[in-house]
Parts: C-alpha cells; sequence; structure tokens
C-alpha cells in the first residue's frame, strides 16, 4: 500500500464526543430528520449563478457524492453547508436548523457537528500529528491530557498509532490524508464534508482512503458529503450521487441506477472514463449508411441482467456477434453495457432489439458496420 499503512477498521474503537471542558458530551440529538437539507438554495457572483436553485436532502448515515465539472457550482455549495457562504436566497438546513441567516457566533457552535478534509490536507507543519489532531479541541478548551487522549483513539482509528509524534513532512501524502481525517473527527461531527479529498493521491493510495471512510460511515453512522469530479470515487463508496452543472443539480439517484441509466448528457460525459465503449478501432468504422451489420449498445442492470440474456437472445431472436462489454457490480447491484452486432436486415434486427428491450434493456444502435469489422 502507497502510504504504508494497513486499511484500519473500526469496528473495535469507540470514539466519544468530549465537551469543551474535557468531560464526555451528551450526544447531540438527531432526531429521525435528514441532516442535511437545501431548499432552493441560489448564489450568485455578479451576473454568474454560482447555485441556481439547489435543493438536496442527504439522511443521517447516507454517503452522497456530489459531482461536476470545474465551475459547476461544488466549491460554493460546501461553502454554503459549513456556513463560509450565504446564499442569496432559499435555505440551508443542518440537522433541523436553518443556518443561512446565522450570524458568526450561532454559527460557531454548529461547525462542530461538521467536519472537513481537504485536497492538500491543510494540516500545521510547526506541529506534530497528535497535535494537529488535537487542534479543534485545544481550541474549544479541552484540557490537555484529554484532548492527547482523544487524538490518539483518533490516530489508531485511521491506522496511524505509531505517528503521533511525527512531524507532516516526514509522511506520505495517504498518511497526512489519514491525520486529516482524524482532525475532522476530533469533535465527533454529524456531518463530514470532503472536498476532492483523494484528488492528489495515487489510485491505490486513494482506494485505501476511501475504504477507510466507508468503514467509519458504517461503525460510526457518520453522514458524509463527497464533493468530487471523479466518478471512481462516487462508485466505490457513495449510496446516492447528484450530478450538478452550472449550479443546477441536474440529476441524482442511487449510484447504481445512475451508472446502468444516465438520464443527462453531462452525466453520460462524466462516466465516460469508466463505463465499457466501443473500441475505437470499431467506431472509426461505423456508417450511417445500412451495412451487413448493426452495431448495438445495450445497457442492463440490475434482475434483468443476472439472468442468461445472450443465450436466450441467441435461441430466441437469432445470431448475433458479441463485439465487447460485460457485467460489473456497482453497490452490490448488476450493472451491465455489451456490444453487439447483429444482421443489419429484417426481421433480425428488429427482433433482437424487442428481444432486449422486453428483458429491460435500454439499446441504441451506434451505426453499421460491413462484413467482419
Amino acid at each position: 500500500m502507497k502510504d504504508g499503512t494497513m486499511n484500519q477498521h473500526v469496528g473495535q474503537q469507540h470514539v466519544e464526543a468530549l465537551a469543551p471542558d474535557g468531560r464526555r458530551a451528551a450526544p447531540a440529538a438527531s432526531g429521525t430528520g435528514p441532516v442535511v437539507r437545501l431548499v432552493d438554495v441560489k448564489r450568485h457572483f455578479g451576473p454568474t449563478a454560482a447555485l441556481d436553485g439547489v435543493s438536496l436532502t442527504v439522511g443521517k448515515g447516507e454517503i452522497i457524492g456530489i459531482i461536476g465539472r470545474s465551475g459547476a457550482g461544488k466549491s460554493t455549495l460546501i461553502r454554503c453547508l459549513n456556513g463560509l457562504e450565504r446564499p442569496d436566497s432559499g435555505e440551508v438546513h443542518i440537522e433541523g436548523r436553518e443556518i443561512s441567516r446565522l450570524d458568526e457566533n450561532q454559527l460557531q457552535p454548529l461547525r462542530r457537528r461538521i467536519g472537513m478534509i481537504f485536497q492538500h490536507f491543510n494540516l500545521l507543519s510547526a506541529k506534530t500529528v497528535e497535535e494537529n489532531v488535537a487542534l479543534p479541541l485545544k481550541i474549544e478548551g479541552v484540557p490537555k491530557a484529554e484532548r492527547l487522549r482523544r487524538a490518539a483513539e483518533l490516530l489508531e482509528l485511521v491506522g496511524l498509532a505509531g505517528k503521533a509524534k511525527a512531524y507532516p513532512a516526514s509522511l506520505s501524502g495517504g498518511q497526512k490524508q489519514r491525520v486529516g481525517i482524524a482532525r475532522a473527527l476530533a469533535a465527533r461531527p454529524a456531518l463530514l464534508l470532503s472536498d476532492e479529498a483523494t484528488s492528489a493521491l495515487d489510485p491505490e493510495t486513494t482506494r485505501s482512503i476511501l475504504a477507510l471512510l466507508k468503514d467509519i460511515n458504517r461503525q460510526l453512522g457518520l453522514t458524509i458529503i463527497l464533493i468530487t469530479h471523479e466518478m471512481e470515487v462516487v462508485r466505490s463508496i457513495a449510496d446516492r450521487v447528484a450530478v450538478i452543472d452550472a449550479g443546477r443539480i441536474v440529476e441524482q439517484g442511487e449510484v447504481w441506477k445512475v451508472f446502468a441509466d444516465p438520464q443527462s448528457d453531462i452525466t453520460t460525459s462524466l462516466l465516460q472514463g469508466i463505463r465499457p465503449q466501443l473500441p475505437a478501432e470499431i467506431a472509426q468504422r461505423l456508417s450511417p449508411t445500412l451495412g451487413s451489420e448493426a452495431v448495438l449498445r445495450v445497457d442492463i442492470a440490475g434482475e434483468a441482467a443476472l439472468g442468461p440474456l445472450l443465450a436466450d437472445l441467441a435461441a430466441k431472436a437469432g445470431s448475433f456477434r458479441f463485439v465487447h462489454g460485460g457485467i460489473e457490480r456497482v453497490q452490490g447491484r448488476p450493472v451491465g453495457t455489451l456490444f453487439l452486432a447483429v444482421p443489419a436486415g429484417e426481421p433480425d434486427l428488429s427482433q433482437t432489439v424487442q428481444f432486449l428491450t422486453g428483458r429491460g434493456a435500454r439499446v441504441e444502435v451506434l451505426g453499421h458496420v460491413f462484413g467482419n469489422d
């Protein structure tokens, strides 16, 4: 593993909240309502709409990915969530409290319920690892012995128990991000905001950090909002995804459903890097004019993807060639993209399309090829 740590599970760790005087704090009342609720939030900078009517609800213990290209509005959204930016209109509710009109003194206790992890870690180079982790508690006036005990618990939690006295300069990128996660958990927040937290990490380290976040979510019931431009991050650990473009949420839903059947052009574009695509050498030969074979893209998911689809197709609808693709698991659900070459004449093509759509697949005729291109 690139960051030199074992992926730590948190099932045996007990991480308790501390009041500012170092005593155990009573847990915040969470009720049954959502942790986050945005209602028609708008924020303009001059004539530019950074957020243009965003509404979103995030439940307790949920992991949601908010994904979009640069300039889509992700940064403004996260700043509205932690109270650093005030919307021009709309409502921002955190644990049932509307925060967008609170003054700075009123916001301070609420911000302790929100942890933040950042792309570039934001650690203090002159402080040790344990001092970085304990810093939020020091600011709150927690006695030194209590905050160091808390830091030790959290470093054990993230797999860095042996690094308490080290300085950030001696750590790898993955280790620095683990320190950042531990620091974000110091005040036992109800909500963790991850702002492109894995963008600066290599793929292997990214996987270990995402696995750690998923473990923390499962064991502590922590609500996590992932701000990212990487669909792979969303696929790895999120329960739901919201796609933001030009300040609007253009699509949202369970991750596997969005992956299986994207409803917007921007979502389709963001998925291109991780969904199967027709091989370039075949795509270049596609013609809009009728050829000997039609090339189909077949998207199928859920129960429909579990059966012997291709065997049944061969038995009931006629001949075809399997060109490319396969079935993978997203959130434990089968999601598949298949590329098939089917004789272009009738009734072969229409029978094939009818059979596949009858099985719940989405079918697109991409073009035609000649012979066995």
